[in-house]
């Protein structure tokens, strides 16, 4: 009897995951990794700034579905298989020490994502796994014996016993029709975690400002999001937007990113910086108001912003009239924004969107439709905010369904 015959296509985390334990859990197993790049794990190289945001130290399990827009009933299941506790202890078990920072995202102690790379590369070759780089999935179909023909980037027939398809966000329609052609429904993707176009004078001249504890509204969403934001050359960034743009993802598509922005800078109401500017004018009424900033905002921007509010030049707090009050507080915790687009890092491209998510088993991430085929990453309806849960995401679906993909044939 042949050897179990292995397909993963997808030469990211989750495919690379996927393969390791495929490998390791079916030693007789012929095991092959595609992947279309030239250099493979690329969002794994470039996450967290070069460093590899690996995950979130968030072992509540109920807690850490909270942080997936899309897939936390799906994820609650798996994620008690296999966690953030047990993605760590695996990497350190092959020798890399994690780091976690008290925002809870857990990094290696390098600083550098070569080591996680590296780490799976070695992973998958003492697994045994064949790496083929430069190799798309040009098709795929079922046999009627059994298993599945796949195109490879050499244009050759190829035949698996079981495939694994872990190929990423689908940016254009070749994945669908793929994955239609397979039985498969796919939920319309669109982008998730990105920045928001904004062209006003306000934020001019501002590039590089953050302010550590924002409020971001999307009034027409019903979404609101809290943390740190960041002035950029086209308009808003940080964390906070971008759990804005995760959970709104469909609603600012059907937008088409274009509708209105609340920023508090303050992080709280306009009554909030009512009574924070009154503090402000009985503890140094001889002050200018711009170099007395009683909410810790960056100088450039408290500048900025009792300039948008209409006062004068040097003027005390002392002299600080009731209109000049309530517009500055208005601009401190209520300034409108119009949001005309969006932008993203092309290589850390996120998407909400793609295989349904109720045509698959969670339990081992294979085809509901299709037996012996299996998804894992962000293929699937899943996606989480930023912080490493994305990642925690591809590491459990991969771990899932490399384990069911190296069953012995029945």
């Amino acid at each position: 009897m042949r050897n179990l015959r292995v397909l993963v296509a997808g030469g990211g985390a989750a495919g690379f995951f996927a393969a390791i334990e495929a490998a390791v859990g079916n030693s007789a197993a012929r095991v092959v990794l595609a992947e279309a790049a030239r250099r493979p794990l690329g969002k794994v190289r470039i996450s967290g700034g070069g460093r590899c945001n690996v995950t979130h130290a968030c072992f509540e399990l109920r807690d850490l579905v909270l942080h997936y827009p899309r897939g936390a009933r799906e994820l609650l299941g798996p994620f008690h298989t296999w966690g953030p506790r047990e993605t760590m202890e695996w990497f350190e078990d092959r020798g890399v020490a994690l780091k976690t920072e008290e925002d809870g995202r857990v990094f290696p102690v390098t600083d550098d994502s070569a080591t996680i790379v590296d780490c799976l590369m070695e992973a998958a070759g003492r697994a045994g796994v064949t790496v083929r780089l430069g190799t798309p999935l040009l098709g795929l179909k079922g046999r009627a014996a059994g298993g599945f023909e796949a195109v490879l980037g050499t244009g050759g027939a190829e035949f698996y016993d079981r495939v694994l398809l872990a190929t990423g966000g689908l940016r254009d329609g070749t994945g669908t029709a793929l994955l239609e052609g397979l039985g498969h429904s796919v939920e319309p993707p669109v982008p998730s975690l990105f920045t928001l176009h904004i062209d006003d004078a306000r934020l001019a001249g501002l590039e590089g400002v953050a302010v550590t504890d924002a409020a971001v509204v999307l009034p027409q969403q019903g979404l609101r999001e809290r943390g740190p934001v960041l002035i950029t050359h086209w308009g808003l960034s940080g964390p906070a937007i971008l759990r804005l743009s995760a959970w709104g993802a469909r609603e600012l598509a059907a937008a088409a990113y274009r509708c209105p922005l609340e920023v508090s800078w303050i992080g709280g109401k306009e009554a909030d910086a009512i009574a924070g500017l009154r503090k402000a004018r009985e503890a140094h009424p001889r002050k200018a108001v711009v170099r007395a900033n009683p909410f810790g905002l960056p100088g450039r921007l408290w500048e900025r912003l009792a300039v948008t509010a209409g006062l004068p030049a040097g003027r005390i707090w002392a002299s600080l009239t009731r209109p000049e009050t309530a517009a500055l507080a208005e601009h401190c915790a209520g300034s409108i924004f119009a949001v005309e687009g969006k932008s993203m890092n092309k290589e850390e491209f996120v998407t909400c969107g793609g295989v349904r998510l109720s045509e698959v088993d969670f339990r081992t991430m294979e085809s509901r439709c299709c037996p012996g085929l299996h998804f894992a990453g962000e293929l699937l309806d899943i996606d989480g905010i930023t912080g490493g849960f994305n990642f925690q995401a591809a590491w459990t679906t991969g771990y899932l369904a490399g384990r069911s993909l190296a069953r012995p044939r029945g």
